[in-house]
C-alpha cells in the first residue's frame, strides 16, 4: 500500500517538476516498428506521447530494407490491431483492397509518419539516452546526449539494443543459455551444419578473423555471442542502378576465405551467396539478406561480438565496420580478378536501388541487429512457451513465427575445414501467447517501464519473437498498457490485466490462441 501511494504521488508531482514542453505522459524510446506502433497506440488512448528516434528516420529495419511482414514463415492471421492496420494502409498505397505484407522501405516510412502525425505524436530525431534519473524504482526523467531532460510518467524502451532498460538498472542478459538452464533442446552451441572444405587459417598458420577453435566448444553450452548482423541492401537490375561503391577502407584480404571457396566452387552464383527477393516490388527491384545456409553471405561473422553492451562510440565503430564489410564484399564480387567470370558478369547486372535511402548514399541507415540485450523480467518466455505451454492467463498478443536463428560464429574444425555454427530453423504450426509479464521489469527494479522489443525471453524464444511484425504486436499492447498505467496512476506491473485484455480486444487485438492444429488458413477464435 505504501509503495502504491508513493507511486501515485510521483505521478502527480511529475508535471510540476519541469515545463509542460518537456513532460509527456508516455515516452517511447526507439522509433523501430514496435516503437512507432507503441507510440501510436498510446496516443490513440488519449495520452501525450513523445517518440525519440536515434537516427534521421523512423521505422527501424522496415524502413531500412526489410520489406516483409515475415508472413511467409508465420500464421498471418495472428497479425491484428494496429499492426494489421499498418499493413492495410500499405495495401492502400499500392492500390490493393487488403493488406500488403511485402513493401518498399520508403513507402513504409510514409505510412508510419502518417500514423504518427495523425495521432499527434511528437517525434525527436538523432538523440540517445545518456542518463536515467530514478527515485526508487520510478523513472523520473532521462537525459539525452544533447543534454535535454525529458520527463515522463511511463517509458517504453522499443530499441533493438535495450539501452534505456539497461541504464534504468533493469536486469538483462545477452547471448545463449545452455540447454539445462530452461530445459531447451534448441539452446546453446549448435554444430549441425556440414563442414566446408577451405582452410580457416592464413598463410602464416594464424586463425582468420571471425573464427574460433572447435576444441573450445561443447554442444549445448552457453556463450555470450549473438547471431550475426548484416545490412538489408536494396538492389536494382534496372538501367538507373547505382554501381556498388568501393569503400574507403576496402581491403581485398578480408575476403580471402571467399576467394578460396570460389576457387573450389567456380560454379557459384550470386544467389548462392546472397538471398534476393523481388516480392511485389516494381520490376527490377530486390530486397536482400544474409543467406541462412550460405557459407559466406552478407553476415559479418565476429564483427558484432562486443555490440550488445558496447557504448555508443563503439557501436558506431561496429556499424562502420559492418558497412565496410558489406560494401567491400559487393565490390570484391563485382571487380576482383579472382572472381570467376560468370559470377563477375552476374553480379554486375545489379547495383544499389536509386529510390531508397537517398540521404545515405542509397545504403540502409539501420544495421540489422537481430538480437542484442534481453530483459530478465517478471516472466521469462522460453522454448516451452512456444511449443508446449502456449497459453497465458495474462496474454496480450500472439506470436507464430518459426524459431529462426542465423549462424552465430565460424568454427575451425581442422587446418582444411570449417563450419558455421548456431543456426536454428524450427517450424511452428500453432500460435502461442505472449505474457504481459514478459514486457515488465521486476517490480523492485522499475515500475514505469515497458520493454516490448528486448523483452524477457530466452535466446531460443527470442529467435521466434525477433521479427518486426511480432514486435509491432507487442508494441501495440505496450502502448495501450502504458496509457492505462498513466490514467490509473499505477505501476505497470499493477494494472489490471483483465481490463487490459478487454481493451485490447476492443482495439481489434487477437490475444488468445485456440488449441486446434493450424494450417495457416483457419481463423483464430477469441
Amino acid at each position: 500500500m505504501k509503495n502504491s501511494l508513493v507511486y501515485t504521488l510521483l505521478f502527480l508531482l511529475s508535471p510540476l517538476l519541469t515545463t509542460a514542453q518537456s513532460t509527456y505522459d508516455v515516452v517511447v524510446y526507439g522509433g523501430t516498428p514496435g516503437g512507432v506502433i507503441a507510440a501510436t497506440a498510446a496516443a490513440r488512448e488519449g495520452v501525450r506521447v513523445l517518440l525519440i528516434e536515434q537516427t534521421r528516420h523512423v521505422g527501424g529495419l522496415n524502413t531500412s530494407g526489410i520489406g516483409t511482414a515475415e508472413s511467409e514463415h508465420m500464421i498471418e492471421e495472428t497479425i491484428s490491431g494496429l499492426p494489421l492496420e499498418f499493413y492495410q494502409r500499405l495495401g492502400n498505397q499500392y492500390g490493393k483492397s487488403g493488406p500488403a505484407f511485402y513493401f518498399e522501405s520508403h513507402v513504409a516510412e510514409k505510412v508510419m509518419m502518417d500514423m504518427l502525425n495523425e495521432n499527434k505524436v511528437t517525434v525527436q530525431y538523432g538523440q540517445f539516452v545518456d542518463k536515467v534519473q530514478k527515485k526508487g524504482a520510478f523513472i523520473q526523467a532521462i537525459t539525452l546526449t544533447n543534454g535535454e531532460l525529458v520527463r515522463g510518467n511511463v517509458f517504453i524502451d522499443a530499441t533493438y539494443e535495450g539501452d534505456l532498460m539497461a541504464r534504468a538498472g533493469v536486469s538483462y542478459t545477452y547471448g545463449r543459455e545452455n540447454r539445462e538452464q530452461y530445459g531447451e533442446s534448441l539452446a546453446g552451441i549448435r554444430l549441425i551444419d556440414t563442414p566446408i572444405e577451405a582452410s580457416p587459417y592464413d598463410d602464416a598458420g594464424k586463425l582468420l578473423p571471425g573464427f574460433v577453435e572447435r576444441s573450445a566448444l561443447t554442444e549445448g553450452q552457453a556463450d555470450k555471442r549473438v547471431m550475426n548482423y548484416n545490412f538489408r541492401v536494396m538492389m536494382s537490375s534496372n538501367a538507373d542502378r547505382v554501381p556498388f561503391p568501393k569503400p574507403d577502407t576496402y581491403t581485398k584480404g578480408r575476403y580471402i576465405l571467399l576467394s578460396r571457396l570460389l576457387k573450389n566452387h567456380p560454379e557459384t552464383k550470386f544467389r548462392d551467396i546472397i538471398d534476393m527477393y523481388s516480392w511485389e516490388y516494381p520490376k527490377g527491384k530486390y530486397e536482400t539478406n544474409n543467406k541462412q545456409k550460405s557459407v559466406i553471405s552478407l553476415g559479418h561473422f565476429g564483427g558484432n561480438v562486443d555490440y550488445p553492451d558496447a557504448d555508443y562510440k563503439k557501436r558506431e565503430d561496429i556499424y562502420q565496420d559492418h558497412k565496410s564489410w558489406t560494401q567491400g564484399l559487393l565490390y570484391f564480387l563485382a571487380n576482383d580478378s579472382s572472381v570467376p567470370q560468370a559470377l563477375h558478369d552476374e553480379v554486375n547486372q545489379y547495383g544499389l536501388t536509386p529510390d531508397e535511402f537517398k540521404d545515405n548514399g542509397n545504403f540502409p541507415p539501420y544495421l540489422y541487429v537481430r538480437e542484442a540485450r534481453r530483459m530478465i523480467g517478471e516472466y521469462v518466455q522460453t522454448q516451452k512457451d512456444i511449443l508446449q505451454d502456449r497459453t497465458k492467463p495474462d496474454a496480450v498478443c500472439l506470436g507464430s513465427h518459426w524459431i529462426d536463428s542465423h549462424h552465430v560464429q565460424r568454427v575451425a574444425v581442422s587446418k582444411t575445414q570449417f563450419v558455421n555454427e548456431g543456426r536454428i530453423w524450427e517450424p511452428i504450426s500453432q500460435p502461442y501467447e505472449f505474457s504481459y509479464r514478459a514486457m515488465t521489469p521486476k517490480r523492485a527494479e522499475c515500475t514505469n517501464l515497458l520493454v516490448p522489443v528486448c523483452l524477457s525471453t530466452s535466446h531460443v524464444a527470442f529467435c521466434s519473437t525477433r521479427v518486426e511484425s511480432t514486435w509491432m504486436q507487442l508494441g501495440n499492447s505496450a502502448g495501450i498498457a502504458a496509457a492505462m498505467a498513466v490514467r490509473q496512476k499505477k505501476a505497470v506491473q499493477l494494472i489490471d490485466t483483465l481490463t487490459l485484455q478487454e481493451t485490447l480486444k476492443k482495439r481489434g487485438v487477437i490475444i488468445k490462441a485456440d488449441h486446434q492444429v493450424w494450417n495457416g488458413m483457419k481463423d483464430i477464435k477469441q
